[in-house]
C-alpha cells in the first residue's frame, strides 16, 4: 500500500495524470439524445393540439375557437418565459425554493454542456413541454367566460411563481426533493398544481352565466376522443422520458403507464356503467386521462401490479372528483381539471408512497424510509403543492382583474367568446 501511495504522489510531483483516481467525464450517448428528442416531440404534441382539442370538445361550439386560442398563446408565451428566465429560475443552482438566474436567455450553457447522458440543449426543451402543459391545464376551468388579455396575464404570473418554485422545489434539490418526496413525472408539479390553479380561478371567475339552469353539453364527442388519443401517445414521452435516458427505469415507466390507464378506464367505465345505468366514450375518456394523471408520479417508482392497483383506484376517485366533490365544492369547472388532475394526482401522489415499497413491488425506499414515513413526505409534499398553488393563482387571478378585467360581460358571454373576443366562428353556415 504503501508503495502505491508512493508511486501517486511520485506521478503528481512530475506532473503526470493519476488515472486510478480520476473521475470520469460526462459523456453524451446518441441513443439518449434520441430516445429524449422523440420524448419531447411528444409531450409538445400532448398540448398543441392534444389539450386544445380534447377541451375544445368538452365546451360549447362558440366557445372552441377562444380556448384553442388560449391554449395555444399561452403555450409560447411560456416557451419564451422559460428561455429567458424560468429554466434558470428551475433548475440553476439556488435555495429551497428558487434556483439563480445564471443561466438566464440560457448564457453559460455551452454547446456541448451535459446533464447525464443528453445534451442540456434537450433538457432545456424537454422541462419547456411540462412548463406548457401545465398552464394549458389550468385553461380549461377558465373556459366560456374568460378575458383573453387575463388569461395571458395570469400565466405570466402564475407559472413564474408557482411552477418554477413548485418544479424547483422538487426536481432541483429544493425544499421537497431533499424532504425525500417522489414525484417521477410530475403528480404534484404539473397535475395538482394546475388544478389548483383552475379551481381557484374557477371561483374567483365564478360560474356561467344559465349554470344549472341550462345544459352545458360537450358539443363535439369524437374531437374528445381524438384529443384524448393524443393525450395518450403524448404521455409516454411525458412519462417514460422522466427517466432522462432509454434504460430499464423508461421501460418500467412505459408498461406502468399501459396498465394503469387501462385500469383506469374499465373502474370509471363499469362505474359509471353502475350509476347512470350505461356507459359513454365520455367517460372512458375521462378514465384514460384519470389513470394516466394517477400514475404519472408513481410510474417509474412501482411495479407493475402496484400501476394496475393506482389506475383501477384513480379511475374510480376521477368519478367521485366530477360528480359528488363538485358538486359539494359548487364550483363550475367546464373541463373538470380539478375533479381529475387534483383528485387523480393526489391519490396517485400518495399511493406511490405505499406501491414504491420493495415488499409490493417497487424500486424500495431510501436507506431507513418506512411505508409509514414516505406516506406521510407525499402527504406533506401535496399540501406545500395546495397551498403555494392556490394562494399564487388567487394573487395572480386578482392582479389580471385589477389591470385588464377578469370576466366578459354576460351578453357577450352568452354570444360566445369566439365572435366576440376573436372574430372567428368554428362552424361557419
Amino acid at each position: 500500500m504503501k508503495k502505491i501511495v508512493s508511486l501517486l504522489s511520485l506521478l503528481a510531483a512530475l506532473g503526470l495524470p493519476s488515472l486510478a483516481f480520476a473521475a470520469p467525464e460526462p459523456t453524451a450517448s446518441g441513443a439518449d439524445n434520441g430516445f429524449m428528442m422523440i420524448c419531447t416531440a411528444l409531450v409538445l404534441f400532448m398540448t398543441v393540439p392534444g389539450v386544445a382539442l380534447f377541451y375544445g370538445g368538452l365546451i360549447r361550439g362558440k366557445n372552441v375557437l377562444s380556448l384553442m386560442t388560449q391554449v395555444s398563446v399561452t403555450f409560447a408565451l411560456v416557451c419564451v418565459i422559460w428561455v429567458v428566465y424560468g429554466y434558470s429560475l428551475t433548475f440553476s443552482e439556488g435555495n429551497n425554493f428558487f434556483g439563480g438566474f445564471q443561466w438566464t436567455l440560457l448564457k453559460g450553457i455551452e454547446l456541448k454542456a451535459v446533464m447525464g447522458s443528453i445534451y442540456q440543449y434537450i433538457h432545456v426543451a424537454y422541462q419547456a413541454s411540462f412548463a406548457c402543459i401545465t398552464v394549458a391545464l389550468v385553461v380549461g376551468a377558465l373556459a366560456e367566460r374568460v378575458r383573453f388579455s387575463a388569461v395571458l396575464i395570469f400565466s405570466l404570473l402564475w407559472v413564474t411563481f408557482s411552477y418554477f418554485p413548485i418544479a424547483h422545489m422538487v426536481w432541483a434539490n429544493g425544499l421537497l426533493a431533499k424532504d425525500g418526496a417522489l414525484d417521477f413525472a410530475g403528480g404534484t408539479v404539473v397535475h395538482i398544481n394546475a388544478a389548483i390553479g383552475g379551481l381557484v380561478g374557477a371561483w374567483v371567475l365564478g360560474k356561467r352565466s344559465g349554470f344549472g339552469k341550462e345544459a352545458f353539453k360537450p358539443h363535439n364527442l369524437p374531437m374528445v376522443f381524438t384529443g384524448t388519443a393524443i393525450l395518450y401517445i403524448g404521455w409516454f414521452g411525458f412519462n417514460a422520458g422522466s427517466a432522462a435516458s432509454a434504460n430499464e427505469v423508461a421501460a418500467l415507466a412505459f408498461v406502468n403507464t399501459i396498465v394503469a390507464t387501462a385500469g383506469a378506464i374499465l373502474s370509471w367505465t363499469f362505474g359509471e356503467w353502475a350509476i347512470r345505468g350505461k356507459p359513454s366514450l365520455l367517460g372512458a375518456c375521462s378514465g384514460f386521462i384519470a389513470g394516466l394523471v394517477a400514475i404519472t408520479p408513481a410510474c417509474g417508482y412501482v411495479g407493475v401490479g402496484g400501476a394496475l392497483v393506482i389506475g383501477v383506484v384513480g379511475g374510480l376517485a376521477g368519478i367521485w372528483g366530477v360528480t359528488g366533490l363538485k358538486r359539494f365544492l359548487r364550483v363550475d369547472d367546464p373541463c373538470d381539471v380539478f375533479g381529475v388532475h387534483g383528485v387523480c394526482g393526489i391519490v396517485g401522489c400518495l399511493l406511490t408512497g405505499v406501491f414504491a415499497s420493495s415488499s409490493l413491488g417497487g424500486v424500495g425506499y431510501a436507506e431507513g424510509v418506512t411505508m409509514g414515513h414516505q406516506v406521510w413526505i407525499q402527504l406533506l409534499s401535496c399540501l406545500v403543492t395546495i397551498v403555494w398553488s392556490g394562494v399564487v393563482a388567487f394573487i395572480s387571478f386578482k392582479i389580471a382583474d385589477m389591470t385588464v378585467g377578469l370576466r366578459v360581460s354576460e351578453d357577450l358571454e352568452r354570444e360566445g367568446l369566439d365572435v366576440n373576443s376573436h372574430g372567428e366562428n368554428a362552424y361557419n353556415q
